[in-house]
């Protein structure tokens, strides 16, 4: 079964438009971990424009409870001192480095692995050393996987954001078949495959049935966009009904 990771950023991007804790990101997190989803994502940027310093503390601690204690806590973000800091004090199941620079709007894009091998293998090893998996945010490239390899990368994440724009367009083919040659190429050199960005209820079943092997999703802003009409709950439904797909292949 594909996992499902909730990004709660958003929850905490509205909870940030007041100066009181409401709506809760801890209650959210057990909200949709009691629902069924299999972990939650957070990204503490270093503007604090949603996740903060001690929404990372409150949620360690939370994940640390019986009931979530096999659950996943994946945290992303760009691996500078503060972020290296926070991620070794909490310990984290999994740690997926991601490029942003400090005002990106979003993650948008992948590590240009050609150019990065020297700087992220050292943080790789580092981080796999205190027993966190790593995965990388990386573009639908094929020939990004080896090198991701060679860094000593678990998973790669592989950017969504060009499937979604061209979802039931002519387009799409191409770059779903780039997705799936990538994710190909990962599960050949032994890497996990995780994909996130801009996944919906509408184009993840055509994700799942073309690459069933994927190891997680990380679903945020359209799950919370969902959450208004359906519910938390029962989107943690739809979207775990959505990847049940990918065991119903013939």
């Amino acid at each position: 079964m594909i996992a499902l990771s909730v990004n709660l950023n958003k929850v905490a991007t509205l909870r940030n438009t007041r100066t009181y804790n409401y709506p809760s990101v801890v209650r959210a997190a057990r909200t949709v971990l009691d629902a069924g989803a299999a972990g939650i994502t957070i990204h503490p940027r270093p503007d604090a424009r949603h996740i903060r310093e001690q929404d990372v503390l409150d949620l360690a601690e939370l994940m640390e409870e019986a009931n979530y204690n096999k659950k996943e806590f994946n945290i992303e973000g760009y691996p500078n001192a503060r972020f290296l800091s926070l991620v070794k004090r909490i310990k984290p199941n999994q740690v997926t480095l991601v490029p942003d620079s400090p005002d990106q709007l979003t993650s948008d894009h992948g590590w240009n692995l050609l150019n990065q091998n020297s700087f992220l293998f050292p943080i790789v090893t580092e981080l796999k050393n205190i027993g966190c998996r790593v995965s990388l945010f990386s573009d639908a490239v094929p020939n990004f996987v080896e090198e991701i390899a060679k860094i000593g990368s678990d998973r790669i994440e592989i950017y969504t954001g060009y499937y979604f724009n061209t979802f039931r367009t002519p387009q799409n083919a191409s770059v779903l078949k780039t997705i799936v040659d990538t994710a190909k190429a990962a599960r050949n050199c032994g890497l996990g495959v995780n994909a996130g960005h801009d996944l919906t209820l509408k184009n993840l079943p055509t994700l799942v049935k073309s690459v069933p092997w994927l190891d997680e999703v990380s679903i945020g802003h359209h799950f919370i966009g969902e959450a208004l009409w359906m519910g938390l709950e029962e989107v943690v439904q739809a979207y775990k009904d959505r990847l049940v797909l990918a065991n119903t292949i013939s």
